[in-house]
């Protein structure tokens, strides 16, 4: 007996036995369980509840992504990143959700994506920072995009010549929205407003009714790069953590660095207007001769770099001190030898700092990342110091940490 049944067959019989049943249920009545990336250590598994994962996705998305009913919303993701559970709440606005499953940059086609924003006429389009950097060196040039109107991009801070290639090659009258926030919050302490400038470099805005502030550490508000907190509650605080009686771990993961302030684990700043800057994890931070270095710093001006294609940084700690040790994957082609890391280390110490230069430079065949596709640097730090990686059930690639160990 055939077990396939066409498309068209499937939705006469799905409206067939469709009924719509609409139940009350308490505002904290969990709707998604998801798990955290273990880019910092092993996964959180976090009860996010009904009602203020729906408040906290209605305000982002109407007020701060000035998505309208009719729009068209698509969110380069998979169901493993909180992004999907995002991109689904735009249902409650009347708009209409685009999904895309398959390679984001096939050899085939690299601007699959583009043609599918420029087929379907979607007005917001939302994408990773390592996706328009790869965009950007593959030389993409989007068309036909007047529908769109807003860009999004999240999973880690967007480099200062992500910006430009956006207004110089994607569309010049977009609103580029870096946002950040997490599966932890399901949502973003920081994102964007379609009614204030995009300045490069900056996530435009705070959120709405977010209490956020930069910590020195000594628990002070401070005007300089600091710990990312939130000292007031918001709806989208996770009701509880899976088998955690009684919330010790709960309390352990967000509330004991500073007492009854919510402690993100980003390493930012705020700006001049309004906004916010990410340098990195905060537990991932560099500390070469006392100098605290966020590692997005470092990455802003690698990545700009035709022959590298990503790259990782972590502290190794040598002799009482922190050296920098920078991890390349070459483009194709490409060879690390004298010349590039010389290269490397002058664009960063013009861009940058002569802190910031890397002592050692190494070209590894891939870098360690999660199911959900972010980098793993405390991985990467474990393996380069001979510690167990506790979090290697959590990447996509365990196998590539063989590559991460020095002997000197």
């Amino acid at each position: 007996m055939s077990r396939e049944v066409s498309w068209d067959d499937f939705l006469a019989q799905a409206r067939s036995a469709a009924r719509t049943v609409f139940e009350r249920a308490a505002f904290n009545t969990p709707v998604y369980i998801l798990y955290s990336s273990g880019t910092t250590g092993l996964p959180k598994c976090i009860v996010h509840g009904a009602g203020g994962t729906l408040l906290q996705h209605v305000k982002e998305l109407a007020l701060h992504t000035d998505v309208q009913p009719g729009d068209r919303v698509f969110y380069y993701t998979t169901t493993g990143w909180m992004m999907w559970n995002w991109l689904v709440s735009a249902l409650a606005l009347g708009a209409t959700v685009v999904l895309y499953d398959g390679a984001a940059m096939p050899d085939a086609n690299p601007a699959i994506l583009w043609d599918l924003a420029a087929r379907e006429r979607i007005a917001v389009f939302g994408t990773s920072a390592k996706y328009l950097s790869l965009a950007e060196k593959r030389g993409i040039k989007p068309h036909d995009l007047d529908a769109l109107r807003t860009i999004l991009s999240t999973g880690s801070p967007l480099a200062d010549h992500s910006f430009d290639y956006v207004y110089r090659d994607v569309k010049s009258d977009v609103c580029l929205s870096s946002i950040s926030g997490g599966t932890d919050i399901v949502s973003c302490f920081a994102l964007g407003n379609p009614m204030s400038p995009v300045w490069r470099g900056e996530l435009q805005s705070l959120g709405l009714g977010m209490a956020v502030q930069i910590f020195d550490d000594h628990g002070h508000p401070t005007d300089d790069a600091g710990e990312l907190v939130c000292t007031m509650p918001f709806p989208s605080m996770p009701v509880a953590f899976w088998n955690d009686p009684g919330g010790a771990r709960y309390r352990a993961a967000y509330f004991e660095r500073f007492k009854a302030v919510w402690r993100h684990g980003d390493w930012a700043r705020k700006t001049a207007h309004g906004g916010l800057v990410i340098y990195g994890r905060s537990d991932t931070t560099l500390n070469p001769g006392g100098v605290r270095i966020g590692t997005a710093e470092i990455y802003r001006q690698v990545e700009q770099l035709p022959e590298i294609l990503e790259s990782v940084v972590v502290g190794q700690d040598v002799d009482g001190d922190v050296r920098i040790v920078l991890f390349v994957r070459l483009a194709p082609g490409a060879v690390l030898n004298d010349a590039l890391r010389d290269r490397i280390k002058r664009s960063i110490r013009q861009n940058a700092s002569p802190h910031h230069v890397p002592q050692v430079i190494c070209a590894v065949p891939d870098i360690p990342r999660t199911v959900s596709g972010k980098i793993a640097e405390m991985a990467v730090r474990d393996a380069l110091h001979g510690r167990p990686v506790q979090n290697v059930d959590a990447l996509a690639n365990p196998e590539s940490l063989k590559d991460f160990r020095l002997d000197s």
